[in-house]
């Protein structure tokens, strides 16, 4: 939800408007968790869950043969995958080049110490997508983690411009 949170900050930053959400299923520790962001620039007046996105940002890549990501994909939509492995050894109905993987687990635990990949691999979404720009995104996460501490902030922030770099 924080990634999902983030980019739509990100986005009103750079004057759309936006809106984010999660949608829980069986609520326990460790299950698979949805958020979703709309992105407009006009008045969003939809509340719903998105059934056809654009892109797909998947923290965890074991979903793939868990979750049926492609559900409701087209061949524009774009997937941006955590994930060490190349995209040609990603298995999703999705065009080679729409496919974008980065290993963000690795940039966490270099940069954090921990695998705390859902911030870092906003970086690369800002960088496929082309919908929010990275200068709104270091500005959503001051926003976003300045009770956090100077500190917080300022990984983040260089985790972000890895991911996008």
């Amino acid at each position: 939800m924080t990634a999902a949170e983030l980019i739509a900050i990100s986005a009103f930053k750079d004057g759309k408007i936006s809106q984010a959400f999660p949608s829980f299923g069986v609520e326990r520790t460790g299950a698979p968790v949805e958020s979703y962001v709309r992105i407009s620039d006009k008045e969003i007046r939809t509340r719903e869950q998105v059934y056809e996105p654009d892109v797909l940002v998947v923290l965890d890549p074991t979903l793939l043969s868990v979750v049926d990501l492609a559900k409701g994909t087209s061949n524009k939509t774009k997937l941006i995958i955590n994930t060490a492995e190349s995209k040609e050894k990603i298995k999703i109905n999705l065009p080679l080049e729409n496919i974008f993987t980065i290993d963000a687990t690795k940039i966490a635990l270099e940069i954090f110490g921990k695998n705390l990949a859902n911030t870092v691999i906003l970086g690369a979404f800002a960088k496929d997508s082309k919908l929010i720009t990275l200068k709104s995104l270091e500005e959503a996460i001051k926003e976003k983690f300045r009770d956090k501490g100077k500190e917080i902030v300022e990984k983040n922030i260089k985790a972000i411009e890895r991911a996008y770099a």
